[in-house]
């Protein structure tokens, strides 16, 4: 899979394309990452890529001229190419799940207020919002991108590893534990010690829907649960919910 990345600042990838798993697929050509600076498309000679916003207001807006370049330097063909903005849909990990699919991605890096709206009209497949917060600029949210996506990409990590993680079956990844057994008074799980491969897979889906209800009941409510789970959940609420009360929220 390939990465375009439409940036101001290509050397703030530098250290993170380089280290940990990112940058053993990236040499074993599994993923790569192609970062174009979007001021090498800027037309006057002071390279500026932002300008004040029509009809007023505070901040600055990306021009349209330097980004539509950078774009086009990518040739043609058809790609999704995301627009990383707080404006965007929430994204999630089903939302990764179809990106992984891509063959060729394309980033724009947001920046102060944002890109000029006819950028967005033109060429943008997606904008994709990674949480209900501002960043101060786009180079974070493609970080995060880049990472769930890529882990997702074939050879990338073996399955097996992906099967049980948070959200693969709607619910958040059970408690895990290692070596010593005992540490500051508090033990490992008896059942993770005694061998018995069906008793905790059981108890593992048991403390995975526990930890769901207690940090992300909202999970519950937006995916259709297996039949394992929706037993569990309805012994552990008595049955009167499959998660939180629509109504209670606000």
């Amino acid at each position: 899979m390939i990465f375009n990345i439409l940036t101001l600042f290509p050397e703030s990838f530098q250290g993170y394309m380089d280290t940990s798993i990112l940058g053993k697929v990236i040499e074993k050509k599994i993923i790569s990452v192609n970062l174009v600076n979007i001021r090498d498309f800027a037309y006057d000679k002071h390279r500026k890529c932002d300008d004040s916003p029509y009809g007023g207001g505070p901040g600055m807006v990306l021009k349209p001229e330097p980004l539509s370049g950078a774009i086009e330097s990518l040739g043609k063909g058809p790609r999704r190419v995301i627009y990383l903005t707080p404006a965007g849909k929430l994204y999630n990990q089903q939302y990764a799940e179809a990106l992984a699919k891509e063959k060729e991605l394309v980033l724009i890096c947001g920046k102060y207020e944002g890109i000029d709206q006819r950028i967005i009209d033109q060429y943008v497949t997606d904008e994709i919002s990674i949480g209900d917060y501002v960043l101060s600029s786009g180079e974070i949210a493609a970080k995060v991108i880049i990472d769930s996506v890529s882990r997702l990409v074939s050879g990338v990590i073996k399955e097996e590893s992906l099967l049980e993680e948070s959200f693969n079956r709607g619910i958040l990844e059970y408690p895990q534990y290692t070596r010593p057994q005992v540490f500051n008074g508090r033990e490992v799980p008896e059942i993770l010690i005694t061998g018995h491969h069906a008793n905790i897979q059981e108890w593992r889906l048991k403390k995975g829907i526990e930890k769901t209800l207690k940090n992300r009941p909202d999970l519950l409510d937006r995916v259709d649960l297996d039949e394992n789970i929706k037993e569990y959940l309805n012994n552990i609420t008595g049955g009167q919910s499959n998660g939180p009360n629509k109504s209670d929220r606000s």
